[in-house]
């Protein structure tokens, strides 16, 4: 069943706190009409195809959060379809909190963020772990040729809803490829000038 981001995130207390505060009715807030969620939309997929890591949220038996960092080449999370997103879960420091968790409750939240843009989109939605023996082909298309990384398992995500965030806390960052890039011109113009002289 296809709900907004604001019915999965606004519960009763968090409403209450709105309410509280005056916020309940601004417009900031998204769904709070109530409308169905419709799928990742163009920009939101191309948004997530130029990632290279984001932040996934789990929650344990015991009711306690668990985030951890998931990175790669970019685009190594892939859009299959406007609901689902799709990734190779490479091996790590092998302490399988995210995994363990998943096994009890499929809930997850995800966070992305583009720092030199100032864009983040945050995406709840349910997990379906596939063992590599389960699937081979599947794990052969989500691998990222010529980076040297062990698959362990694919990680399918079956989107819920997303939103955009308020860009006003983030502070700019660039990678080390963007900042090579903007270099790039002023490099070639010094060379010019020192082969001038």
């Amino acid at each position: 069943m296809s709900q907004s981001f604001a019915d999965i995130a606004y519960t009763a207390s968090v409403r209450k706190v709105q309410q509280r505060n005056g916020s309940h009715e601004s417009r900031h807030y998204p769904g709070v009409s109530g409308e169905s969620y419709e799928g990742l939309s163009v920009r939101e997929a191309g948004f997530i195809s130029e990632r290279d890591s984001f932040y996934l949220s789990t929650v344990s038996e015991s009711g306690w959060p668990y985030v951890q960092h998931r990175g790669g080449p970019a685009g190594f999370l892939r859009v299959l379809d406007s609901h689902t997103l799709a990734y190779a879960d490479f091996s790590g420091n092998r302490q399988y909190v995210s995994v363990g968790n998943l096994e009890v409750n499929n809930r997850v939240a995800l966070i992305m963020t583009d720092y030199a843009n100032r864009q983040r989109l945050k995406i709840f939605g349910r997990i379906r772990m596939i063992e590599n023996h389960d699937n081979p082909d599947l794990l052969v298309q989500l691998a990222m040729p010529g980076y040297r990384a062990k698959v362990e398992r694919a990680m399918i995500i079956d989107v819920q809803a997303s939103d955009w965030n308020c860009p006003q806390h983030i502070v700019r960052r660039f990678s080390e490829e963007q900042v090579q890039a903007m270099l790039a011109p002023l490099l070639e113009e010094n060379r010019l000038l020192k082969a001038a002289h």
